[in-house]
């Protein structure tokens, strides 16, 4: 696989790694509040009233999540090796 990040000039190098990381802190809290609201949910009305779908956000903000983090790994690794 072709790394597209060594193409890029150090400013926008810079620039891409600071909205991946406000991006992957964004998701994060997202994923922290959905996950206390099911745990709310699971509390107050219990496992049998709580229908299958709730647990869709959970798994696709899993899938969105690692991607993001696996590119801001990559961006990190390039950073450094430029010493920026």
């Amino acid at each position: 696989m072709k790394n597209i990040n060594k193409e890029l000039s150090d400013e926008k190098l810079l620039k891409k790694r600071n909205l991946l990381k406000s991006a992957s802190i964004g998701l994060g809290i997202v994923y922290v509040l959905a996950i206390a609201i099911l745990i709310y949910l699971f509390t107050t009305k219990g496992t049998k009233n709580i229908p299958l779908a709730v647990f869709i956000p959970i798994f696709t903000l899993i899938t969105v999540f690692i991607p993001l983090l696996v590119s801001l790994s990559l961006l990190n690794k390039e950073i450094k090796s430029r010493n920026l």
